[in-house]
């Protein structure tokens, strides 16, 4: 795949200097043409590669990727934009966002590239602490192992002070167990994705993190 286009970032640099509808009807066709298709067919991209690896995720790029307008109805930011891309890359995309999978984020002055469990329903906590519990040598290997603590460090997340005490034991082994989140993510110079191929370095990014998502995807 070719480079994402040089005004790619600059759109969405102006973007934030010009949050209004004024703005951004008057640049609509900028829009269309610097960010709005080239991340289409970058998600695309990353898709089409991901599936090599991970053949479940058969989704197109709609279902993938959140739309520029922000829901303003109980912020009190009334800002009408987005001054970001992203895209949740899973089974299930952006319709079932508690499904372990991957995120892409583009901003610009970040590039994030991350996944996992972000929004954990109440009951995939239970689920998720349990198969931890039960299968806590495996898990802290996953987390352990060198190429996911090369890219993500370690995984990140809000975490309880106090937990259900069948778990008590467990804090002691293994402190990720008071999590109510469990995801990954790194941050790199936006300016990737103006290199070529910038959706391999994307997957292989993602990829890092693939023998984590294996492993919660189990409690559904």
């Amino acid at each position: 795949m070719k480079a994402m286009p040089k005004d790619f970032l600059p759109f969405l640099k102006d973007l934030k200097k010009n949050n209004n509808k004024e703005w951004f009807h008057a640049n609509k066709k900028r829009y269309e043409s610097s960010l709005k298709e080239p991340f289409k067919e970058l998600v695309g991209e990353v898709i089409s590669l991901l599936q090599k690896s991970e053949p479940d995720i058969n989704i197109e790029p709609k279902n993938a990727i959140f739309r520029i307008n922000r829901d303003v109805r109980f912020s009190k930011d009334k800002s009408p934009y987005k001054t970001n891309v992203g895209a949740i890359i899973s089974k299930y995309g952006k319709k079932q966002k508690d499904y372990p999978g991957y995120y892409l984020h583009i901003e610009g002055g970040n590039l994030m590239i991350g996944g996992g469990m972000y929004f954990v329903q109440t009951a995939d906590l239970k689920k998720m602490r349990d198969h931890i519990a039960a299968d806590l040598t495996r898990f802290n290997k996953i987390i352990k192992a060198k190429k996911f603590t090369s890219t993500f460090e370690e995984i990140k997340g809000e975490a309880n002070k106090r937990i259900p005490k069948e778990f008590a034991d467990i804090v002691e082994k293994q402190p990720l167990i008071l999590n109510k989140q469990f995801y990954f993510m790194s941050e790199h110079d936006p300016k990737k994705i103006l290199a070529k191929d910038p959706a391999k370095f994307i997957v292989k990014t993602m990829l890092a993190g693939k023998d984590l998502n294996t492993f919660m995807r189990e409690i559904y």
